[in-house]
């Protein structure tokens, strides 16, 4: 019995830091694509706000929330969700992945009909001209583009996220809203951000059909997809009360501000959304190594892995934060000399980034754990959100603040609300476990207090210099944190993450 125990044990080990050795490629491939998306994200927002300026930004920033909102929905939970139903079924794996597929598109179907009867729910503070009926079709392949890349993350296959995510999506929208401003400067933004997402899908399935083929001799099971579509109801509402909460501050922002401000909030909420990268494109590799685990009722390994990649993501999205944050006014200048006012609520949505990191880690579990209770928090969690944002932003009105005191007030909230998720969700999860789920360590404050001095430097420096914040500021900054980091924080298995691991035998 001993030996048998002893066996397994050593299986289980073995088992764990393959996953984390998965993980931790899964890692590296993320900084990349956060480095490529950075790169191009960047050109885009400096064309959209120098060539189109505020007012036409932030009519499409509302649109395009709106659209992305339903397009959310329309996943109906299967970007996490498909991982249970793949690690559960007996089925050919590109039958399932199918089913998901049909799903999504009826869902999308259904949304974007509803967006083209009532669009004015895209464009409430302005006329419908052209082809803005429309834009809602593009759901299709928002929705679509996402579940493929699920079922690739299913294969461990997180090139295809970067490539489709990181490189062709944000290219091509700033090469398209380049080009379409010599077409109309009214509809060049939402041209562009049409052909990039077209283009994503494409990206999407190619990989998905080269890792599942195509479902030869599959016939519609109406039946499973019907409970399919019911078991992730939870995961689809969850999924959805997340994103809204990254978006419901620039949504109320829109019920008091004039569309100039909300286009500003819309790069700040851009720049501070790059980190977010990190910690959602770990969801499709997390989902398969959780349901392993629980299948397995190995539930300390869960809390391992949890606190793991929740350390690997507040180290990164803390530099990250603190690199684009002390700067943050030559950061937000560099779109145009208006949009420097967003340096507050640029701040505050980078602090909401990285204390939501917690409640991100902790939620991939939960939400094969705890689904119902996990969506009870998240819905409570937005409600705060609500409720702050309305209480800030109407103290700030009547304390007689102008428009862009006024829109850091949401971020604030926001910040708020997802500090309170992360604290109650990891201790909902480490009980739920039996184990501690610990993301934080002393060390972040030691590397985020030499990277404060360090920018401070450079921040001090005469208005003129602006360029060199940037040039050499921003990097340095980096370059003090990660090595602070790195010697204090990092343990032998952190710096997994920065090498290729042996084969485990």
């Amino acid at each position: 019995m001993t030996g048998v125990s002893a066996h397994g044990a050593t299986a289980a080990v073995r088992s764990d830091d393959a996953d984390i050795a998965a993980l931790a490629k899964g890692g590296r491939t993320n900084v990349l694509g956060f480095l490529l998306r950075l790169a191009a994200r960047l050109p885009f927002l400096f064309i959209a706000g120098r060539l189109y300026g505020a007012d036409v930004l932030g009519r499409f920033a509302y649109a395009i929330l709106v659209v992305e909102f339903a397009a959310q929905l329309a996943t109906m939970g299967l970007k996490r969700g498909l991982a249970g139903e793949l690690s559960r079924t007996t089925r050919p794996h590109n039958h399932v992945v199918a089913e998901a597929m049909l799903v999504t598109l009826a869902a999308s179907l259904l949304a974007a009909g509803l967006l083209i009867l009532f669009p004015q729910a895209m464009f409430p503070n302005s006329g419908i001209n052209g082809l803005d009926r429309l834009l809602p079709l593009i759901i299709i392949a928002i929705a679509g583009s996402d579940v493929a890349l699920a079922a690739c993350a299913y294969r461990f296959d997180i090139a295809a996220t970067v490539r489709a995510r990181s490189i062709i999506e944000p290219w091509a929208i700033s090469f398209g809203a380049l080009g379409f401003y010599f077409y109309s400067t009214r509809d060049g933004l939402i041209l562009a951000y049409v052909a990039s997402m077209i283009l994503a899908l494409l990206a999407s399935l190619i990989p998905m059909v080269r890792h599942y083929g195509l479902p030869r001799g599959w016939l519609p099971q109406w039946r499973t997809m019907g409970r399919l579509t019911r078991y992730n109801l939870p995961l689809a509402a969850a999924d959805a009360v997340e994103w809204g909460s990254r978006r419901l501050d620039m949504a109320i922002l829109g019920l008091f501000a004039a569309p100039y401000v909300v286009g500003i909030y819309y790069v700040a909420q851009q720049v501070a959304s790059l980190p977010q990268k990190l910690k959602t494109s770990f969801d499709p590799i997390l989902g398969p190594v959780i349901t392993r685990n629980i299948a397995e009722n190995n539930l300390p390994a869960i809390a391992r892995q949890v606190s793991q990649v929740g350390f690997w993501i507040i180290a990164a999205q803390a530099g990250i934060a603190l690199a684009l944050g002390i700067p943050g006014e030559a950061v937000m200048g560099l779109v145009g000399p208006n949009f420097v006012g967003g340096t507050g609520a640029l701040a505050f949505l980078l602090i909401a980034e990285v204390v939501a990191a917690t409640a991100v880690v902790s939620e991939s579990a939960l939400v094969y754990m705890a689904r119902h209770r996990n969506l009870m928090i998240s819905l409570a969690m937005i409600a705060v959100q609500a409720g702050l944002s309305f209480a800030l932003i109407l103290a700030a009105r009547n304390a007689g603040f102008g428009p862009l005191v006024l829109a850091a007030a949401p971020a604030a909230a926001l910040a708020i609300a997802l500090g309170l998720s992360s604290f109650v969700k990891a201790r909902l999860l480490s009980g739920l476990l039996d184990a501690p789920v610990n993301v934080w360590r002393g060390a972040l404050l030691w590397a985020a207090a030499a990277a404060t001095l360090a920018g401070a430097a450079f921040v001090a420096l005469p208005h003129y210099l602006e360029w060199v914040e940037l040039v050499v500021g921003v990097p340095a900054i980096l370059a003090v944190y990660a090595l602070v980091i790195w010697r204090r924080g990092f343990a032998a298995e952190d710096r997994a993450l920065f090498r290729k691991a042996a084969p485990v035998a």
